[in-house]
């Protein structure tokens, strides 16, 4: 296996991201969105907190803390090449199609200061609408948005990293409506 270009350390911060080869679809229906969030359960929360998510047609963004439990950057990249195995294998049998489904290994880039964190989550929260599948966050159903603004009780994300950064659900709840497009270059 190839050495990762950027290290995950335990403790830290990292914005995972991968996209469907050629740019195709890895989401096709409802159902493999779900499905999707289920192995996600199961191969990612053990190694690592998932602070944020978004799930899009032809990709996704995981904004994540690996836990200082998790043993090195290998078990990191061994629970996503599990979880990409796993829903590939499942697309392949379910589409009657053969051959990969991601454009490589994910990508992995450190999340290295406060400011990054939150506008990186802001980012990942508008990922959608950006795109011009909804017209606003809350109606992406498959994005972390809907904890972080008190929408859904669900158990895959940790908002408090984020959160805990502003006064209120309400000021975060603002600060991704008032994004302005300047601001893009604080994530790139």
């Amino acid at each position: 296996m190839p050495r990762r270009k950027v290290y995950l350390y335990p403790g830290e911060c990292y914005h995972l991201y991968n996209q469907g080869n050629n740019r195709e679809r890895v989401f096709y229906e409802h159902e493999n969105y779900l499905f999707f969030l289920q192995r996600l359960r199961v191969y990612l929360i053990p190694v690592l907190d998932i602070v944020a998510y978004c799930l899009m047609p032809t990709h996704y963004h995981l904004l994540v803390k690996i836990r200082k439990t998790s043993e090195t950057s290998a078990g990191v990249s061994k629970a996503m090449m599990q979880l990409a195995v796993s829903y590939t294998k499942a697309i392949n049998k379910q589409y009657d199609r053969v051959g990969v489904l991601f454009q490589g290994p994910f990508q992995a880039k450190y999340v290295d200061h406060d400011d990054y964190l939150i506008h990186l989550s802001r980012y990942i929260h508008l990922n959608p609408v950006m795109a011009g599948l909804v017209e606003q966050p809350e109606d992406w159903e498959f994005s972390s948005y809907h904890e972080y603004t008190g929408l859904r009780r669900g158990t895959i994300p940790t908002p408090e990293v984020v959160l805990s950064q502003f006064p209120s659900v309400e000021t975060y709840r603002e600060f991704v409506e008032t994004y302005s497009t300047g601001e893009r270059k604080i994530i790139e």
